[in-house]
């Protein structure tokens, strides 16, 4: 089965985080990526960059940014083939955003 690894950041802790730090987390979201199972993955620009389109009163509504300010921002994914859920929350568990405030949803893929 094939499991998307959502993740979630909190705004500014990598900001908060040492240059040492830093990098160990980089290297730790480049291990995961070649971990056995994962087929691919990327992360996001951050929310500044983000765009949002609506449709209000039957118009196209286009603003700059998220709709709503919240405590984690989508930051990225992986996408993970595993023979269970206990595997992708395995995977899931080592995702350094984790261990930084944020959290990862594990979801199915729905197959077509």
């Amino acid at each position: 089965m094939k499991y998307a690894l959502l993740i979630y950041q909190v705004p500014g802790a990598v900001e908060r985080l040492s240059g040492e730090e830093q990098e160990v987390s980089q290297r730790e979201y480049m291990a995961i990526a070649q971990a056995p199972g994962v087929v691919g993955g990327e992360g996001l620009q951050g929310i500044e960059t983000a765009t949002t389109v609506r449709f209000q009163d039957g118009k196209k509504l286009v603003t700059d940014g998220p709709f709503a300010e919240t405590k984690e921002v989508f930051g990225g994914f992986y996408l993970l083939e595993a023979d269970d859920l206990d595997r992708a929350i395995e995977v899931a568990s080592r995702i350094p955003a984790v261990r930084q405030g944020g959290s990862v949803e594990v979801r199915p893929i729905l197959e077509m």
